[in-house]
């Protein structure tokens, strides 16, 4: 033991002589949501659901973040994307969430167990993707993860990240929803990401692409459940979303991140439901 942290620290103290300070521009982010048919447990999807008005839906989104500067060497001078610290999620005005009759998992579980400890009732999406980068010897290597949701305690989301190659890792990322109080946008899933450390002094992870499906129902005799709602109108144009994603800073007043946060916004219009519906 004594060995293996040695090493781990001296490799730390040589990254952080090789690393130059963080310089670049602000990241940009695209992204994209749409209302799809909610998804069995099972495979397959529950009918009538997805983008029609007033119908239980499941919303798929996608993040593409690109950036450099983070994480800069010698030997990889362009560095990487800046640590994502957090996530504001708009949904349009008149959409709805309820996790009233599903059931919960707490954080705990999830980092000390992972899913397997979660009831079925709990799991509020399939599994999605994101590819990280990961600094690996003096440069900046992708990282691919699997990331799924579970409905939390008190409502709001728990996201579970587990990532194995070339370095593993495993976090969990919490999020709440508040009323955004800011037409055309109804609620905000407001998620924080924590700083994931690979080994000591080194960069942190980072992320450049999130896709995820979430949504759930459950059947009650003829009657389905959803938690997530359509609105009973389109606007003109599409359902208007937005999303602030975060970049460094801290959530406890400690520099947790090593950088100055940053905050990138990025908005979307997603398509009204075919007429004949």
């Amino acid at each position: 033991m004594r060995r293996r942290f040695t090493f781990f620290t001296m490799l730390g103290l040589m990254l952080a002589v090789i690393v130059p300070a963080f310089a670049s521009a602000a990241p940009t982010v695209k992204f994209k949501a749409r209302a799809v048919p909610i998804p069995k447990p099972g495979g397959g999807t529950y009918a009538h659901t997805g983008n029609i008005l007033g119908a239980g839906t499941a919303l798929q989104a996608e993040f593409t973040i690109a950036g450099s500067g983070y994480g800069a060497t010698s030997q990889n001078p362009a560095g990487g994307v800046p640590p994502l610290s957090g996530v504001n999620f708009f949904l349009p005005a008149g959409a709805k969430i309820s996790s009233r009759g599903f059931g919960a998992c707490a954080e705990a579980t999830l980092k000390n167990t992972g899913p397997s400890g979660c009831r079925r009732n709990a799991v509020a999406s399939p599994k999605g993707s994101a590819l990280g980068e990961v600094t690996f010897g003096t440069e900046r290597v992708p990282e691919r993860a699997s990331l799924q949701a579970f409905f939390a305690p008190g409502g709001g989301l728990l996201f579970f990240v587990n990532g194995t190659s070339p370095v593993s890792l495993e976090f969990v990322s919490s999020g709440r929803y508040v009323n955004s109080g800011a037409r055309p946008y109804g609620l905000v899933l407001k998620t924080q990401v924590p700083a994931i450390a690979t080994v000591p002094g080194a960069p942190l992870a980072s992320t450049r692409t999130i896709n995820i499906k979430v949504g759930a129902a459950i059947k009650k005799g003829r009657r389905l459940i959803s938690y997530g709602t359509m609105p009973t109108k389109c606007p003109k144009g599409g359902f208007p979303m937005k999303a602030e994603l975060t970049f460094g800073g801290s959530f406890g007043g400690e520099r947790e991140f090593g950088i100055p946060a940053e905050t990138v916004t990025a908005t979307y219009k997603a398509p009204c439901p075919p007429r004949h519906r």
